[in-house]
């Protein structure tokens, strides 16, 4: 990193960091130093100081009185206005892909669901995380509403430390049924059904405990 443009060197900062909170690699109150991650990333503390900010704006990350940056607590309220939120965004970003739904993306969310039950009989949280936002992602992709799936991301991204604790504790408990559900739903163009199953699979994902 150390020999790119400085603002390559924060975008890839920012991006790293973005992916690990998003995904489940960082639990909810876990602090960070400026020094440490620069140690990490092997960057000077600028760039790191620039990620951080747009991760502390974006709500991923939280900064005290004194500068000190780290991960939201796990909080009752905030998972519940999170939940919330994605309850309303996620079956209207499913129903408007509808349209645009096609034999192919069928097949590859197929492969998808495969590869989220090997991350869960492999008791792998991290993977099931990515894989099962990528799941969402790629049918949301087809909504063709960058502003609302701009939005769903930071909830996303907000979630992700409560989610590495729930996915952790519960993992086992998880499984591929709301995803087949998904699937039987748009091969058929079932927009009820859809609205059902994508609701069932954010209240398991974020009650199982």
């Amino acid at each position: 990193m150390k020999d790119e443009p400085s603002v390559a060197i924060h975008e890839a900062v920012y991006r790293s960091l973005r992916s690990k909170i998003m995904f489940g690699e960082i639990e909810p109150g876990r602090v960070f130093s400026i020094r440490g991650l620069a140690t990490e990333f092997k960057v000077s503390m600028t760039p790191i100081r620039e990620a951080t900010r747009r991760l502390v704006a974006e709500g991923a990350l939280t900064m005290s009185n004194s500068g000190r940056i780290s991960a939201p607590l796990n909080n009752s309220i905030r998972r519940e206005e999170l939940l919330s939120i994605r309850l309303l965004l996620e079956p209207e970003l499913a129903v408007r892909a509808v349209p645009r739904v096609h034999s192919a993306l069928i097949e590859r969310l197929s492969l998808m669901k495969q590869l989220i039950l090997k991350m869960i009989k492999t008791e792998n949280s991290e993977g099931y995380i990515r894989t099962n936002i990528e799941f969402h992602k790629t049918l949301y992709l087809r909504a063709q509403a960058p502003a609302m799936l701009a939005l769903l991301e930071t909830v996303w991204l907000q979630s992700g430390p409560t989610m590495a604790v729930t996915v952790k504790k519960d993992l086992n408990k998880f499984s591929t049924s709301y995803h087949s559900d998904i699937l039987s739903a748009l091969r058929v163009g079932n927009r009820i059904d859809l609205v059902q199953s994508i609701k069932d699979t954010i209240s398991i994902n974020s009650s199982i405990s």
